[in-house]
């Protein structure tokens, strides 16, 4: 089996991308294309790219600039250049361990016919440095234990995914929300309902920390509406109950702890609003908790939290 990877890199910052494109051609697996699509970026991408000389290296640049609202669709348009059986979308300030590839071959060689792939995943800060690691995962489980444990606290990101190319466009592509929030969850979840994910046992990514990251950044009722969104999904995908035992037992925990954790996505983006403002800016979300199903028990909570950060 010599399946093709197409690595992607839907870019827009200078930074680190050296660093990103260098651990891509380090793999010790050959058979990949590295597909990066500039954003219409203001800063000279075009130059880091042509300080590599690798004819597996293929360049676009965007007439137009999706930005940070609408950044799945760069990642799309990333779909739309690969010819590779499996595809990696990561950021351009993340990079490759030089064992990625090939531990996604041998998994797919073991778990053949999957529409996705995860990979164990450092996290790094701005100077490389490791400062955290993903919880160990199965090396097969389904779409409901995937989704009951991201609900538990299990961290993850859309470069750590892998997906069976055909699979992802017979699907719509990446999924899209503002800001790309939860767009790499509910992804993962389509390409994982039929037949599960199979996960590496060994470190394989790293995800890198930094201001720059979207979901740092953005308009807080933009975020507001992409809970909402993916809170409409989330409705539709668990409104079929499954057919195991296990994956019921999971069903049945993940629609008691659904308003929860559907109050908690509303809270957030909210409570780091107010982190720098006047108490009084309850009250411009109170005007407006119709438009966003706002319910008392988030606004119960607001108050609490805002009063224990100011008087801490």
């Amino acid at each position: 089996m010599n399946n093709k990877f197409s690595i992607t890199i839907p870019a827009y910052k200078q930074a680190y991308l050296q660093e990103a494109i260098a651990s891509c051609l380090k793999q010790t697996y050959s058979n990949f294309e590295l597909i990066i699509v500039d954003d219409a970026s203001p800063e000279d991408l075009i130059s880091v790219v042509k300080s590599f000389n690798d004819e597996r290296i293929h360049y676009y640049r965007n007439k137009k600039n999706f930005g940070a609202i609408d950044v799945v669709d760069n990642w799309n348009k990333c779909l739309e250049y690969t010819s590779g059986d499996y595809i990696i979308c990561m950021g351009d300030d993340d990079k490759l361990l030089p064992n990625c590839l090939e531990e996604y071959a041998n998994l797919i060689e073991k778990y053949p016919g999957l529409g996705v792939y995860h990979a164990w995943t450092e996290i790094i800060d701005e100077k490389n440095e490791l400062v955290d690691l993903q919880t160990p995962r199965p090396e097969w489980e389904s779409a409901y234990s995937l989704l009951w444990n991201r609900w538990n606290g299990r961290r993850q990101f859309i470069g750590d995914f892998l997906f069976d190319t055909k699979q992802l466009r017979n699907n719509g592509g990446f999924f899209k929300l503002p800001l790309a929030w939860t767009s790499d969850d509910i992804t993962a979840l389509i390409a994982a309902k039929n037949k599960g994910i199979a996960n590496t046992q060994v470190p394989t990514f790293q995800y890198r920390i930094n201001r720059y990251t979207i979901s740092n950044t953005g308009n807080t009722e933009i975020k507001l509406q992409a809970v909402i969104l993916s809170k409409e999904w989330y409705k539709k995908f668990l409104a079929e109950k499954p057919n195991n035992d296990i994956d019921c037992k999971y069903w049945t925990l993940i629609n008691e702890m659904f308003e929860t954790h559907f109050d908690y996505m509303m809270r957030g983006p909210i409570k780091q609003d107010l982190a720098n403002k006047s108490l009084f800016r309850i009250l411009y979300w109170y005007k407006r908790r119709k438009q966003y199903k706002l319910n008392s028990f988030i606004f119960k909570r607001l108050i609490k939290d805002a009063l224990e950060e100011r008087f801490k």
